[in-house]
């Protein structure tokens, strides 16, 4: 049960999954082991069997607040909003103060379009929790939904003056600016939505809205540019760019764009019309004639449909289909003047349209997101136990030594370290030992193979009992498979075996480091994660300065090793001794100048400590070396020093 939980706060839920159901087998009446396997399958996206976990946990126990908090989180999954509410009201007869539980309850009843019920949830809510910025945003989203843009503007102002670093709140308010036609206000305040949260798409397409509408379509392209790096699918920003792109004339790429849309919307009349109109241009008549006649066909009353296409066959030399096109304009001309035929009913004072919005005379008009989805891109996700980790500013992690890593796509630096290339030279393990801080759960073929190597380790450690090496390699498929306990066990064997072998030393900090990470996190759970065993255990015969210790052994035996340092000065910062933990800091940066993570990490100790300016500018560094989030704390305390 520990393995599995410790498994799951790690991340690696197929993993612990498998523990869990070893827990089930064992011992089927206990609640738990099925509430965190449902958890798991929550985070891997099975949604169906979180439920199904979820309600075997509150069969063998109807108290625990965070079985019905996770049903919930799968039945809105599975769009079963009622389902979700009817789960949150039981949930808070036992903890009627649970933030958590009322914002997700407020979120369901406005997907089920009782608005005036879940802004009765928020005030319920805002009374518990005064402060809470996101039920005050969501409050104004369902007043956008009620059209009362008075009062929507009230709590979006109110939310900006609680909490200024929210950029959700700053974003919010820039689509009710965009609504009522500010948009000079409303790109004023994208610019700081995009500031606080860089990677959001939707702030780049609503700035290029804004832009757009200031004539400033040179800005809007960049921001339409920036919007699709981020989500290179993104509906939104392929076809306003590519209508963009063929105001500017750069119709190859136009066509690109609107051949991503058909892509996605085989069925987009409007998008297949303006491909059209540049295939046209740039003399592919056929083409261009035979998207023509798709629209069409789909609406035979599109007269400008018909005149395109009767221009198109002139110039590929159909005479006869383009007199035909013409006839048919001539006579819906004649039956507009005589009131038969409607006249075309484009709203020539827009600029934008609805994404839902078939009128095709509106084909030249950028697309905006319907009501529901353009605030539902701000609404604050729901909330649950989703995972214990709390986003925050933290400390990039510590390094261990082990054999994989994630993939990213900007490589900082390579880690080396001259004894370990040695020991994966001459294959002292199965696979090569890797030092990084950014490592990826296992796949399920890989936890079959360690625990298939646990076994073969075990064999030959009974063959040679005196062999360091064979106790750090089974140590190594110990903690891979999260099971910690065994992996310090063997690793302070290999340290008896060998008392100079410092990545021994390395690893068990690291692990120890990792239990108490766990344990704390277990102490100070959030509140509305309730279903972590009330008698979990404490962190008894665990503390950093064990930790420490350990450190401080590798550092003497292997005093050019950095990532030693950089580890201590993580161990200090949890000890809240910044000071000793910045002249960690510094020795891994005197020994590598290209060190990322211990510039961002120093930086962040010195603005712990109040020194902003020299905290920015180790940020700054970090950022230049491939930290990417340094800048959107760079960005906070700048206004901060401001």
């Amino acid at each position: 049960m520990t393995i599995g939980r410790n498994a799951l706060y790690f991340e690696d839920y197929v993993l612990s999954i498998q523990y869990f159901n070893q827990v089930i087998n064992a011992k089927p009446y206990l609640a738990e082991p099925y509430f965190f396997r449902g958890l798991a399958k929550l985070n891997l996206d099975d949604n169906r069997g979180a439920e199904e976990d979820c309600s075997e946990a509150i069969k063998r126990n109807p108290f625990v607040v965070s079985a019905y908090q996770v049903r919930g989180l799968a039945r809105i999954k599975q769009e079963n909003y009622q389902g979700a509410i009817d789960d949150y009201q039981i949930a808070l007869k036992y903890d009627p103060e649970n933030i958590g539980i009322w914002h997700n309850m407020a979120l369901c009843e406005i997907e089920m379009e009782n608005y005036d019920k879940a802004k009765d949830d928020l005030n319920r809510l805002l009374k518990i929790a005064p402060k809470y910025t996101d039920a005050i945003l969501i409050r104004g989203e369902v007043s956008l939904k009620q059209k009362d843009t008075i009062q929507a503007r009230r709590d979006f102002d109110l939310a900006i003056e609680m909490d200024r670093y929210d950029g959700n709140a700053w974003a919010s308010r820039a689509v009710l600016n965009l609504q009522e036609k500010r948009y000079a206000e409303a790109e004023d305040d994208l610019d700081k939505a995009i500031h606080l949260l860089p990677k959001t798409a939707g702030n780049y397409i609503n700035r290029a809205l804004a832009r757009y509408n200031q004539k400033n379509l040179r800005g809007a392209m960049g921001d339409y540019d920036t919007a699709l790096d981020i989500e290179p699918n993104n509906f939104l920003g392929h076809y306003n760019r590519g209508l963009l792109r063929a105001q500017v004339g750069d119709d190859n790429r136009a066509i690109e764009d609107f051949n991503f849309v058909i892509e996605m919307e085989p069925d987009n009349m409007m998008a297949i019309f303006n491909r059209a109109l540049l295939l046209d241009r740039t003399g592919d008549y056929r083409d261009a004639v035979e998207d023509y006649t798709r629209v069409i066909d789909e609406y035979p009353n599109f007269w400008t449909g018909y005149q395109c296409r009767a221009e198109a066959r002139r110039k590929m030399g159909d005479v006869k289909g383009a007199e035909m096109d013409e006839y048919v304009l001539l006579k819906a001309e004649i039956d507009r003047q005589n009131g038969v035929q409607p006249s075309n009913n484009a709203d020539d004072d827009e600029t934008t349209r609805k994404k839902s919005d078939k009128n095709m005379d509106n084909y030249r008009k950028l697309v905006v997101a319907d009501d529901a989805e353009s605030s539902s891109m701000y609404k604050s996700e729901y909330r649950g136990r989703v995972q214990n980790r709390n986003v925050v500013i933290t400390l990039e992690p510590m390094y261990v030594l082990t054999y994989y890593e994630k993939s990213i796509e900007v490589r900082r630096q390579v880690h080396y370290y001259k004894y370990v290339d040695d020991m994966n030279q001459r294959h002292a393990l199965p696979l090569p030992l890797l030092i990084t801080n950014q490592e990826r759960p296992l796949a399920e073929k890989e936890i079959a193979a360690h625990f298939a190597s646990i076994d073969e380790r075990t064999s030959a450690i009974v063959a040679r009992p005196d062999d360091a090496m064979a106790y750090f390699a089974r140590s190594l498929d110990f903690y891979l498979v999260q099971d910690f306990d065994n992996a310090i066990a063997d690793l302070t064997q290999a340290i008896l075996c060998d008392g100079g072998f410092f990545p021994a030393y390395f690893n068990r900090a690291l692990v120890r480091y990792k239990q108490l990470e766990y344990l704390r996190a277990e102490a100070e759970m959030d509140q509305v994660s309730h279903a972590a065993a009330p008698d979990a255990p404490p962190a008894k015969g665990l503390d950093y300065d064990l930790v420490k210790k350990d450190l401080d052994k590798v550092i003497e035996l292997a005093p050019d090793f950095v990532y030693a340092y950089y580890n201590r000065g993580n161990v200090l910062s949890a000890l809240k001794d910044y000071r000793a933990a910045i002249v960690d800091y510094d020795k891994a940066i005197e020994l590598d100048a290209g060190f990322a993570e211990a510039y961002f990490n120093r930086g962040l100790t010195h603005i712990f400590l109040g020194n902003n300016r020299q905290g920015i500018a180790d940020l700054s560094k970090a950022g230049e070396l491939g930290i990417a989030s340094a800048y959107n704390i760079i960005k906070r305390f700048t206004s901060q020093e401001e």
